[in-house]
């Protein structure tokens, strides 16, 4: 399995090492880069469901290009 923390800058020292520490845990720092595509693609699963429950409209991809 595998979880997502976010932890406060001045507790990821100690938080890495207390899991660094735990034989069955593989933790591995992400890079802004990678935590900036995670929220980017959690942002557009919770707008496809919301747009699949109904309580967003879709835009067609048309509209979308010409908006380009």
């Amino acid at each position: 399995m595998k979880v997502l923390l976010d932890i406060k800058d001045s507790k990821v020292d100690f938080v890495m090492e207390l899991l660094g520490s735990l034989s069955f845990v593989k933790a591995e720092p992400l890079t802004a880069k990678k935590s900036d595509t995670l929220k980017g693609l959690k942002k557009a699963v919770e707008e496809v469901n919301l747009i699949k429950a109904g309580k967003k409209k879709s835009v067609s991809l048309n509209s979308f290009l010409d908006g380009l």
